[in-house]
This record gives C-alpha cells, structure tokens and sequence, in this order.
C-alpha cells in the first residue's frame, strides 16, 4: 500500500512531500484509481432503490484518494517537474482519462443518477443539493451517457487523445523557455538594464558556469530586458525567440498538436450533439454561447480600438522623434511605452521597486485579508515543502480557528512553468459533520534575492500577487458541503472575480500605506508616486484591452467553427488578428503555438472570461469605493455571497445578492478611461 493512497498522519492532514519518491506515483495512481473504481461499483450494486443520499451524495465523496494523489502530482508537474514525472504524465494521463469515461459512461451508473434527477422536482433539495445533482446529471448527459457504444468507443479515444496532446503541448513549451539563453558578454550591451536585472542575469550566468550576464525567456528575466534595453537588435533577438515558442522546426513544434486539438475537439462537441466545441463549453458559462461572447469581445474592441489606434499613433511619433524609428515593431513597445510613461508621469518601475519587497506586499496581502475578512496569516515551519523556497503559513478567523493552510511558492527554477497561478492540495468540504478545510497554494515567477538585493516586485508583479492572492481567498474562505462545488469550482468567466476584485487595492492609498514601505529606509510610498500609479493605470489601456481582446477572439476562432479546413496554423491566425493588429506581423512567430491558457490550461473557449470578470470586478468595486474600501458590511456581504459560496449556486444570483443588481460595463470603462463621466 502507497504512502499517497493511506490517510496522511502529518500536521492538518498536509502533503508529506519529503517522504514521496517519483517512483511512488504511478503505482499509487493504478492503486487510487482501482479505489475510486470499487466505490462507484458499490454505488451501481446498491440493491436499494436510487435516492439523493445513496447515490448523489455517494458519488459526491467517491474517488477522493484518486483526487490527493492527482491534485500532488499535477502540481508539482506544473511547479517542480523533471524528466521522470514528466514521463509518468505520459503515461498516467491516459490512464485517468479512460478511467474518467468509464465513470461517465458507465450507463448502469447513469440510470440510477437519471432516476434521481426524473424525480428532483419532488424531492425537497437545498439550494446546494440541486446544484449537485443538475451537474452530476449533466456530467453524464454532456459526456457521451445517453450515446449508442460504438459512439461512446469514439469518446474514449478522443479523450484519451486529447489528455496526451495538451501534455505533450505544454511539455514543448517548457523545453522553449529552457533551450533558449541569451549569452552577454559585452558589457555595452547592458545598457538601459536596472541593476537589479543586471545582477540576476549575473548569477544566472554564474549558475550556468558562464561569464558576463544570461538572460532567459522566464518572465522575470524576460521582462526586464524587453522593457529597458537600448540595444534594439537584442530586444529583437528575443523577442524573436519568445514568439517562436513551439513554432520552429525542431522536436518542440507545437503546429499539428494544435491543428488535433481543434479538430478533436471539435469532433468530440459533434459527436455529444453541439455545434461547436465552444457551444459545448459555453453552455456551462454564465456567457451561454458563442455568439454571446463575440458579440461581447466586439462590443469593447468597438470602444477600444479608437483610443488603442489614437495610442499607437502617439507611440510611433514618440519612437519616431526619440530614436527616429520609422516602423513600430513588436520588440520596441514595451520600451518606448516605458519611456513615453515615464515622459508623461515620471514614474518608472526602478523607482518603485524599493517600495514594494516581496514579504512587504505579501504581509500587505494579508492585513487587508484581515481588515476585510478577519484573517491572520501565521508563518509555521512545521509543514512539509517541495522546494525549499515554498512557505507555509496557518489561516485562522477572528475566534482563532484554522481556516486553510496556505502555500506560497515565488522564485523561478528549471523545473517550473512560467506565469502564475493558484492551485490546491485539498478541497474543502462537510464530511460526517466534520468540516474539512482546504489546502490552498499560489505559484509565482518574481526575481530572487540576490547576494545585495532582497527580491523587489514590480508594480505589474505587485497586482500580480493581489491576483493570486484573490483566487487563494475563494479557495480559502470555501465554506460549502460537497467538494465539488467549494471554492474555485465555479463557471469559469466568473473565477476571475475574487482575483480581479482584488487588485484593485493596489491602487488605493489607504492600502498602500500598509505595505509599500521603503525597503532599506522604512518610509511610506509618497503620495505623488501613488497619485501617478493611480494617474498611470489607464496609461495605453486601450493597447492593452485589444490585446486582450485579441487573445479572446484567437481562442473563439479556435473554437467556435469547424476547424477541419485549418491547413495553415500561422495564416489561420493572421486572419484572427486581422482587427486587432496594431504591429506588423513577425512572420517567425506564432501565438498560438505556445497560448498554454487554452491548449494546456482549461482556458478553451474561456479567454474573454478575464475581460467578463473585469466588468463585474469593476462594477463590485464601484461599491466598495462608495462605502469605503475597507467597509466591513460590503466586505462580509462579498465573503457571504461570493467568496464562501463556491459553485452551490448560479453565479449572477450569488452576484446580485451581493450587489443587488447585474453589473454594468460602463464601471470597466469608466475605470479604463475609455469611458468619460
């Protein structure tokens, strides 16, 4: 018997990661998936009639082993990977994916859920409870149950499929970033650098055994180099790189995997009887269609390409009449945008960077966790970490009761994805009256302390910790029955909200005061550097919503049609940008080749959610702007409604319970400028 597969006998129940071994996995996953097998086999052979208890709620709490195993593995696939469990990936995805179909296709299974969903109407269900078996029902009946075998045959294989694809997708992306280095050794060649990129692309290079300076494609190394290098023929060399992810002639190209993806996607939605493999999704959205999404991603390109043209006309005269650039090109808008920022506010990030170290802002996360929900956030060294850069801290309420257990995972390594996310250990969930609480973690990229310097955020990597800290907090404050429908397993254009609503306190002094601290002198951010951040967030907002929009419309033409014509991945997409282009196209390169959101993540047909939760994210700060931004009552009425709730209900009623109406897109233009009072 696995370690994995028994009942952990550390501090809450935590993950004992220093005794696992990557060997342990596969065995334990064959043991947890013949656990969960057993349990479902119970349910099916019960000789009692099917009953919400018997067979709902049975179902509701089965396969929870399979689940500890998968969540542990999947998160450190993602977060500390090597070749080993990237191989055990390989070969237990197809696993889990046939194991996943015989579940939902198993028809002696779905007779006993039918027979409880013909009989909902009669039977006196929560709220909760009916949400719980509408989406086991649909699970069936949107997965292939009501299908003849040959055609359920055809599912299988699709899924088997598309699990090996979508790994072997985001393991190409991986290999990208990795491969590529940009080796320094002329020190000209550094100028316009911070000092502090300087010096991380020293101890790379020395990490690498390299003299001079290294940098890479991760973020925070990316970043940096694109934004303030002078040398333009650099910039160009790597951005070049960046954008060829997945898209060049190597063991790494990621073309046909995306041409199959589409098109067995689009052949799994035909074959279940939709359209489209985004009339498939949507339909569990608070969107419902793709028409509805279009018409919604048009309706803000309509409003924001007038401004976003108006801005990239100022940018090219800037560049024009700074460095006489006579053409724009991808790798010079980070730069002269920083340039023209810092002209028209003078504000840069170097100077703001000393007012924002990593622990400051983390800590600052917290005490406005606790001003709006009455969190304390206690650091333990008493918890078992996969890296020795992780740290754990207990979550306790008012009363002093554990809430959650919260990692925090910071600094980029070889084997780590790049970006940011929120993932857990474990859900939270009511089981024999015994409310379990969650296991919550987030995992970012920021630069690593160096040898003078503790590690300084950006004010973009600053909203970017808010971000994840946002979804941790819908994780965290999770207070539901079933695990399936507790914290962030809600519909997906409406994850966004606790993330996106969070953000906004960067921008609010009374906020800052908290955390944006001098890191060697202790004095408080000036008020003229938080009058310009506020001034500057709508700074090119209009460059920035039709990239967004742009990703959004790549995704949905993707998605939304029939694919099998596609022979030209990179023509494909040029006709997708073809309303939102401001730059020239580079014809090396490729977006979709290495768009992880939808061909690895479960972002499909899902990208126009950030811009969808942006109009509720606006809207609902709207009031906490008008009761003040650490109101209590508004505070408890969005832990109540929002926050707490899960997916126990639709999410425009949890919405409107909280904000008493529908939100309104004019508060996201207000915000953006885009829109005047």
């Amino acid at each position: 018997m696995s370690l994995l597969t028994q009942k952990f006998t550390t501090k809450h129940d935590t993950a004992p990661f220093s005794s696992i071994k990557t060997e342990d996995f596969l065995p334990a996953f064959k043991e947890g998936i013949e656990k969960a097998r057993a349990e479902v086999d119970a349910i099916v052979n019960n000789p009692e009639a099917p009953t919400f208890e018997n067979t709902i709620v049975a179902m509701s709490y089965s396969g929870d082993t399979l689940d500890k195993i998968s969540s542990i593995f999947f998160n450190l696939h993602s977060a500390e990977t090597n070749d080993e469990i990237q191989k055990i990936a390989q070969e237990v995805s197809p696993l889990l994916s046939e194991f996943g179909n015989d579940i939902r296709l198993n028809a002696d299974l779905f007779e006993r859920v039918k027979a409880v969903y013909d009989q909902k109407n009669s039977l006196t269900l929560t709220a909760e409870q009916t949400t719980l078996l509408d989406k086991q029902y649909k699970g069936f009946s949107r997965n292939g149950a009501n299908l003849p075998e040959d055609k359920k045959n055809q599912l299988r294989e699709i899924d088997k499929q598309l699990s090996k694809l979508s790994l072997e997708f985001g393991e190409n992306v991986l290999n990208e970033t990795n491969a590529f280095t940009l080796h320094i050794t002329n020190e000209a060649d550094l100028a316009g650098l911070p000092e502090g990129a300087i010096e991380a692309a020293r101890e790379t290079a020395t990490s690498q055994e390299k003299e001079g300076w290294v940098f890479t494609l991760d973020h925070p190394s990316y970043l940096p180099f694109m934004t303030y290098a002078n040398n333009r023929e650099l910039r160009k060399k790597l951005a070049l790189a960046f954008g060829a992810k997945g898209f060049q002639d190597n063991e790494y190209n990621n073309e046909q995997i995306v041409l199959q993806i589409v098109k067995l996607r689009h052949e799994r939605a035909t074959l279940l009887g939709y359209a489209s493999h985004a009339n498939f999704v949507l339909e569990e959205r608070m969107a419902e269609s793709p028409e509805k999404v279009k018409s919604f991603l048009n309706d803000l390109l309509a409003k924001a390409k007038p401004a976003a043209e108006k801005e990239f006309d100022e940018l090219t005269a800037f560049a024009k009449e700074l460095d006489g650039i006579e053409q724009l090109e991808k790798w010079d808008g980070a730069y002269y945008s920083e340039k023209l920022k810092q002209k028209l506010f003078n504000l840069d990030d170097e100077k703001l960077k000393p007012y924002f170290k990593l622990e400051n802002v983390l800590n600052g996360a917290f005490t406005i966790a606790g001003k709006l929900y009455g969190l304390t956030f206690e650091e333990v060294k008493d918890i078992d970490v996969y890296h020795k850069d992780v740290t754990t801290y207990e979550v306790k309420d008012e009363k002093g009761d554990l809430v959650a257990i919260f990692y925090a995972d910071f600094f980029p390594r070889k084997g780590k994805r790049n970006g940011a996310w929120m993932t857990s250990f474990k859900n939270q969930y009511v089981l024999d009256g015994v409310n379990e609480r969650p296991h919550v973690s987030i995992v970012c990229n920021f630069t690593k302390p160096t040898a003078s310097k503790p590690s300084l955020l950006t004010f973009n990597e600053v909203t970017t910790l808010f971000h994840e800290f946002g979804h941790a907090l819908h994780g965290l404050l999770a207070d539901t029955v079933y695990p399936s429908l507790s914290g962030t397993s809600v519909y997906w254009d409406f994850v966004e909200l606790p993330s996106q609503v969070m953000e906004n306190w960067c921008y609010e002094p009374e906020a800052l005061a908290l955390f944006a601290h001098h890191y060697e002198t202790g004095e408080i951010i000036p008020i003229e550097y938080i009058n310009k951040i506020k001034e500057s967030a709508s700074f090119q907002e209009g460059i920035a919503t039709m990239r967004q929009l742009s990703f959004g419309l790549l995704d949905m033409g993707w998605h939304s049609e029939d694919p099998s014509h596609i022979t030209s991945l990179k023509d494909f997409e040029t006709q997708q940008f073809s309303d939102t282009q401001l730059y020239p196209d580079v014809k090396e390169n490729a977006m979709s080749t290495a768009f992880s959101h939808i061909f690895q993540g479960g972002y499909s047909s899902g990208y126009y959610s950030y811009k969808w939760a942006e109009v509720l994210d606006a809207d609902a700060f709207e009031l906490f702007q008008e009761k003040g931004i650490f109101d209590k009552e508004t505070a408890t009425k969005f832990k109540e409604f929002v926050l707490s709730k899960g997916g126990t209900e639709h999410p425009m009623t949890l919405y409107k319970r909280f904000r008493g109406q529908e939100p309104k897109p004019e508060a996201l233009l207000r915000r953006a400028g885009l829109l005047r009072d």
